[in-house]
């Protein structure tokens, strides 16, 4: 009888075994496929590729005008005061670590209250040219709210050019909210003509799994004619944000320096607009009270990096208006950490001045910046 029961507790142990094996290996199969997945849906948009003008304008552009453009972060519709965003980390002044929740939008209603309420502020400052990042076309995150088309249909009058810069498979994480398939870009609008348009692709990070979760970064060219038989070369840039030690940052500017560099030489304007993810020069780096520390993803950006005869544009109100939020908490103002990331870079052939629009981050992490400018003969 003894020797029945130890047979049964061997046998019962066995079970046990194999069936912890069996979900071990379930697991990696489960976990390579997955990856073999990503892999096989993983791919970079060609460098150089032409982007199509909608419902474009016929009206040129002069010089001695005065014209304005703004460019804003919108979020994909999800940054609300009470979001924070998994990828994002940091620590307050006391040393506790913070870390953001969720990876995507809180519900779909928040989405396209967020979504109005940026369309409510771009209506308000009614520019000449719109540049927009982090527009979500089809997105889990987002709960496929088409933003871009929500924005076309608000600003009808205006010609438009998306370029792709965020297109991935199902990303299975966070594991308790999933960010999920995204589709989404940098959206632009123009009351003149755009007589072409190209996506430049930035280099990025290919290391394994980083590939999978940063974006296909780049930065759309629009060329806009002038009366005097120059072009008005309007870029907007979207830059890496996730970049430890600021290598890949370096690599992006690099090439943005390169093409401001050939236009301004070819004697066009130049104007490049977005979100930088580099704060814009040392004095707005700390420059606003916060109860966190500096966190490590961000770089600064001085004015000794751009290019000969492009000017990185300070805003008037730069030290009293911050454009980004630190997304690993809730949003509370004079607790998160804020910067200026957003803004403009011109070149010496432009008379401009910019201005950060307090949004006290009501629709997204970021705040408008709006520019007004003239071109020189």
């Amino acid at each position: 009888m003894q020797k029945s029961k130890k047979k049964g507790r061997r046998s019962a142990a066995a079970i046990l075994v194999r069936v912890v094996i069996a979900a071990v290996l379930l697991c990696v199969l489960a976990a390579a496929g997955y990856i073999l997945y990503m892999q096989m849906h993983y791919y970079r948009i060609e460098d150089h590729a032409e982007l199509d003008i909608e419902n474009n304008a016929s009206a040129g552009l002069k010089t001695g005008e005065t014209y304005t453009a703004v460019t804003y972060n919108i979020g994909f519709g999800a940054y609300g005061s009470d979001y924070s965003f998994f990828m994002d980390t940091g620590e307050m002044k006391d040393g506790t670590p913070t870390k953001g929740k969720y990876g995507k939008a809180v519900s779909r209603e928040s989405v396209e209250s967020h979504t109005a309420g940026a369309i409510q502020e771009l209506e308000g400052l009614d520019a000449d040219f719109l540049l927009l990042q982090e527009v979500d076309v089809d997105s889990d995150r987002s709960y496929h709210v088409d933003q871009a088309q929500e924005l076309r249909e608000a600003f009808s009058e205006y010609g438009t050019v998306f370029a792709n810069n965020f297109h991935t498979a199902y990303l299975f994480y966070p594991f308790s909210d999933p960010h999920g398939a995204v589709q989404a870009g940098l959206l632009n609008f123009s009351r003149y003509e755009v007589e072409e348009a190209e996506r430049r692709s930035y280099p990025v990070d290919n290391s394994f799994i980083i590939k999978f979760t940063d974006l296909d970064r780049c930065f759309s060219v629009m060329r806009i004619p002038t009366e005097n038989g120059r072009e008005l070369v309007l870029i907007n840039s979207h830059m890496s944000a996730y970049d430890k030690g600021g290598l890949i940052r370096a690599q992006q500017l690099e090439l943005l320096n390169s093409v401001m560099e050939e236009e301004y030489s070819a004697g066009n304007y130049v104007i490049v607009g977005g979100d930088f993810n580099h704060a814009l020069g040392e004095e707005v780096a700390e420059g606003f009270p916060s109860e966190q520390n500096f966190p490590a993803w961000v770089s600064v950006l001085t004015q000794d990096e751009i290019a000969e005869g492009i000017t990185m544009l300070r805003a008037k109100n730069e030290l009293q208006v911050p454009t980004c939020r630190g997304a690993d908490i809730p949003y509370t103002k004079g607790v998160n950490y804020t910067t200026v990331v957003d803004g403009f870079l011109v070149s010496d052939n432009i008379r401009a001045a910019a201005e950060n629009i307090d949004t006290d981050f009501a629709y997204s992490d970021h705040n408008p910046v709006r520019l007004e400018f003239e071109l020189l003969e």
